[in-house]
């Protein structure tokens, strides 16, 4: 059994180690499963790159294939659950997967996938098709006995979304993996895990993302694990009360949905248990940030960073409080630069391009793919996340802007040329720019300004009809016709200049 399940199986037999809103684990039970997904997953040919993925919403189960995954020695790749089949198999077969594991919800699209990508075992829970494995059923033919804890402990892989419509592959970097030479190591290393402090862990977020994930990996570190679906402000509340939860990953759109609860319902639950909220995926404004702190007090910690590199800026509520807007000072090994656009440095209070130094000299690197590695940097181990900054005489870092197109929605980063090369094929578009406008609750959305070929159509149908070739949440939610995109001589279209008009008034 892995270590860590069975002191704590020993030490706290009757506590529930993790839950969700139909199923509650034992530490025993979940030793017992652990085991039985690892030593399941080691009887297949994992390949050289020993992938196997995991495409399902927030679950118990969710939380048990990626960590039985870790433990049997496999780079686990947590897929979005909102992709289509064909984006799906392109993650797979880049990725040379070969255990799949599904939910009821994504089945259908997961065999599909499965099938185009060549992955040749499906495993899943809560619904079962031709050609997969029913979770229980496969479950109950391994064995529990004690997992093999001697092979090499393998990062996740993780994809995030691409300019040029692919996804990017990207490993968990060493900032965010505990290491070890062996998987024994590696759990004893997140054993070590400073949030073992903040009590019961609550997962909000989508599992598919590394901040919710982290919930799983928890485990490891004797930390009882709360799992919630897709987000509902109140639930939310209300399992904060319940289950005396300490700590959780938010992002501000969040924040802004708990805000927007009436006041009665907000006084309503008890919030006394929080100790500490890690708030990531986008830069929060500040208003909202200030009634958080007022609401819950000074339990946030914000990181901002990516999954390439982990977070490379940290701030606590007191100090933000003292810098408010700013998403913190440079951690090790990063330190932050403001450069112009010919790589001088900028010095305090004049905005520029954000890139970070990383000491190890590893930066930014992408699977399989060099030459969007290469992009990222200006020198070796000197990367940008593709944002304007500045920062103050004490070294906070206050982003202003972005240079590169990426739109942040609720957290979600979504690249505009996705939904542009669909757009662009629709017989009445001529010409389109897709941009991020704001949004009150996501903090922004993607916005689609279009020259008609001819007479326009209704925004409506072209918007449904880009959602019928992309993953909705990566298409405009709006599309406004114009007759000039300000193309310049070269093709080029300043996105910055865009938005200008929209954010007019929004900070």
């Amino acid at each position: 059994m892995p270590s860590f399940a069975a002191q704590l199986a020993m030490s706290r037999p009757d506590e529930v180690a993790i839950r969700d809103e139909s199923v509650a684990l034992s530490w025993s039970e979940v030793d017992a499963i652990l085991n039985r997904v690892a030593n399941g997953l080691n009887t297949y040919d994992l390949g050289v790159k020993r992938r196997v993925a995991v495409f399902a919403e927030n679950a118990v189960e969710t939380a048990m294939a990626n960590l039985g995954g870790l433990i049997a020695g496999a780079s686990v790749v947590p897929v979005n659950f909102h992709l289509t089949a064909e984006e799906v198999a392109y993650i797979l077969q880049d990725a040379q997967v070969q255990v799949l594991f599904a939910d009821g919800k994504t089945l259908e699209r997961a065999m599909q996938a499965a099938q185009m990508a060549g992955v040749p075992q499906v495993i899943s829970w809560q619904a079962v098709a031709a050609g997969a494995q029913a979770w229980t059923d496969w479950l109950a033919r391994q064995s529990d006995a004690p997992a093999d804890e001697s092979r090499r402990p393998m990062p996740n892989l993780l994809y995030t979304s691409g300019t040029t419509g692919r996804p990017k592959g990207t490993e968990l970097p060493p900032t965010m993996f505990a290491g070890g030479e062996t998987v024994a190591e590696h759990l004893a290393n997140l054993g070590q895990d400073p949030r073992a402090e903040n009590g019961i862990h609550m997962v909000v977020g989508p599992m598919y993302h590394t901040g919710p994930l982290s919930g799983a990996r928890l485990l490891a570190a004797g930390v009882s694990s709360v799992i919630l679906g897709r987000f509902d402000a109140e639930k939310t509340l209300a399992a904060i009360e319940k289950y005396k939860v300490g700590n959780s990953v938010m992002v501000p759109t969040h924040f802004v949905r708990l805000l927007a609860l009436p006041e009665d319902v907000k006084q309503q639950y008890d919030l006394s248990s929080l100790i500490s909220i890690a708030h990531t995926g986008a830069k929060c404004p500040v208003d909202v940030k200030k009634a958080m702190i007022e609401w819950w007090g000074p339990v946030f910690m914000d990181a901002y960073g990516a999954s390439e590199v982990g977070t490379t800026c940290a701030i606590s509520s007191e100090e933000w409080l003292e810098n408010p807007g700013s998403v913190g000072k440079s951690l090790p090994p990063f330190t932050a630069l403001i450069l112009d656009d010919d790589g001088n440095e900028l010095p305090a209070g004049q905005e520029g391009r954000l890139f970070f130094k990383d000491a190890t000299g590893r930066g930014v690197v992408y699977h399989n793919d060099p030459e969007k590695s290469a992009a990222a940097h200006i020198a070796p181990g000197v990367f940008t996340l593709g944002e304007i900054a500045y920062m103050n005489e004490a070294g906070y870092v206050f982003i202003t802007d972005r240079f590169s197109d990426m739109v942040v929605s609720g957290g979600v980063n979504i690249y505009p040329a996705e939904a542009e090369q669909v757009l662009i094929e629709h017989p009445a578009i001529l010409d389109v720019a897709c941009i991020g406008v704001p949004h009150a609750e996501m903090g922004e959305e993607l916005k689609a300004l279009a020259i008609a070929h001819g007479e326009p159509e209704a925004a409506e149908a072209v918007l449904n009809w880009c959602r019928e070739r992309l993953s909705h949440y990566k298409c405009p939610r709006s599309l406004e016709w114009v007759d000039d995109l300000g193309r310049n001589t070269m093709g080029k279209i300043n996105k910055r200049k865009l938005r200008a008009p929209y954010w007019e008034g929004h900070s």
